[in-house]
């Protein structure tokens, strides 16, 4: 065992293994102030390449703000050691760089002869005490985490913080997907009550059979297995308390809601005795609530309690300008999450976002982006590929029934000019082999060919005539 440990040389090459397997990163000059070694860590916090840094001058490669200097260099020149000091400087694309970083000088028979710099990346450092902070706070969300510029949610962001300013009871009305939660939180966030319980229950989510000691808590033995055991009311008492898809819960249980809501009182399920409440309803309802109450899935009275401050929430085809922002925001929160470097949408992506109904939403953007983003490797951009199948066909089809119809165009234009027909021919003959192949793929069927090829039942109808095939 010893002969081989005396046979093991600090070679190059194994110094370039064990500095690039660190997590930390490592950046050596030498008396001239080039660089000497540059460690992959150091090149990740960077965003630099090897060749970006090594064997060059350091002020060739990286600048400084005014009345600031290189940590790196000033231990070269003045021999000092400085330890934990915060560093902001740019790298060669003008991209800023925030560090941590212990600083000495390199000493050799007495004498300086280069500088070496241990740094920590600081994003990664301030993300983690972040979450910490966090989960300490058990942070809720905030108006300022509403994306959006278009008038329709701008203003329901000023009516909704408009109602955190009082206790009324506020009835969020929004499809699926919109942010009813995030409104919800917000209007707690915003409001006196907000060092007081925050408490969400989905009220879809709990069968009939315990939703009501779930809210109103039980008393022992009332039945069998019963506990004293304080309903998600009294645990929300001072705070709020959000009852998400009311519409979900059974007539009788919601008179019995009514009932606390008027009365600001709740008793536990098998006692006698009632209990003061303090607590601010917020409800939500994925429908029409006029709807709801046609068809007896909401108590006509308990929406005029609930609807003291009502908040409808535009759907994403409603504001289609805000899909942008929303789309930028997605990409740098998976940017950051899985590590990538996803600049843009490509323009066909963009073209289908701006046309899709998005019956999922905000919800749907987010996850379609998200799934889009776990099949990126190094690419830049996110592209129909990246796309659930289904939609990369029809981004497909579509773009390919456009480019048939350009086609068209340029070969009428090359006919008066040159008085041949056989391209024309040639692009109408394709035309009309490909809306063949889609009919029969779906037996015939008019209305499922014309969804998959990207047209309304109609053109594809006139199609059909032009081409004979009806």
């Amino acid at each position: 065992m010893g002969n081989k440990l005396n046979d093991l040389h600090l070679t190059d090459d194994l110094l370039q293994i064990i500095l690039d397997e660190i997590d930390i990163g490592i950046h050596v000059i030498n008396l001239d102030g080039k660089t000497v070694i540059y460690n992959h860590k150091m090149m990740e916090i960077e965003s630099m390449n090897q060749e970006d840094v090594l064997h060059k001058n350091l002020l060739d490669v990286f600048t400084f703000k005014e009345n600031q200097h290189s940590t790196l260099l000033e231990a070269l020149k003045y021999g000092k050691t400085r330890k934990h000091i915060k560093q902001t400087y740019f790298n060669n694309k003008g991209k800023e760089v925030t560090t941590i970083n212990d600083t000495l000088p390199i000493i050799k028979n007495g004498q300086i002869v280069g500088a070496i710099e241990i740094v920590n990346d600081v994003s990664k450092i301030n993300q983690l005490m972040k979450n910490d902070l966090n989960q300490q706070r058990n942070t809720h969300f905030t108006f300022d985490q509403i994306i959006g510029e278009s008038i329709a949610i701008k203003s329901v962001i000023e009516e909704a913080k408009r109602s955190a300013k009082t206790s009324s009871s506020v009835l969020i009305v929004g499809e699926t997907g919109t942010g009813k939660e995030l409104f919800a939180q917000s209007i707690h966030h915003e409001s006196k009550r907000s060092n007081k319980p925050f408490i969400s229950q989905n009220c879809a989510a709990i069968p009939d059979s315990l939703i009501e000691s779930i809210l109103f808590g039980t008393k022992k033995g009332a039945f069998t297995g019963a506990i004293d055991k304080p309903g998600l009311f009294e645990e929300a008492n001072g705070g709020t308390i959000l009852l998400d898809e009311i519409n979900s819960l059974n007539p009788t249980l919601q008179a019995k809601l009514l009932r606390v809501l008027q009365d600001q009182k709740v008793r536990r399920i098998g006692d006698f005795v009632e209990k003061e409440l303090d607590v601010r309803v917020i409800a939500t309802i994925n429908e029409d609530p006029i709807e709801a109450i046609a068809n007896n899935r909401l108590r006509k009275d308990l929406y005029y309690r609930l609807s003291v401050v009502t908040l409808f929430l535009p759907p994403l085809r409603e504001r289609k300008n805000d899909i942008f922002l929303l789309s930028a925001y997605f990409l740098n929160k998976y940017n950051s999450r899985f590590g990538l470097s996803v600049e843009r949408l490509d323009d066909q992506v963009t073209d289908f976002f701006l046309t899709h109904t998005w019956p999922g939403n905000v919800r749907e953007l987010e996850h379609m982006i998200e799934g889009a983003m776990n099949l990126i490797e190094d690419e830049k951009m996110i592209t129909s590929f990246h796309l659930p199948t289904r939609f990369s066909n029809q981004i497909y089809q579509t773009t390919h029934i456009q480019t048939l119809d350009v086609q068209l165009v340029d070969d009428q234009i090359s006919n008066e000019k040159q008085n041949k027909g056989q391209l024309k021919e040639k692009v109408q003959e394709m035309e009309k082999e490909y809306i063949l192949q889609v009919l029969e793929n779906h037996n015939g069927n008019i209305t499922r060919a014309a969804k998959e090829l990207g047209l309304s039942r109609q053109n594809l109808q006139y199609r059909l005539k032009k081409f004979k095939l009806n």
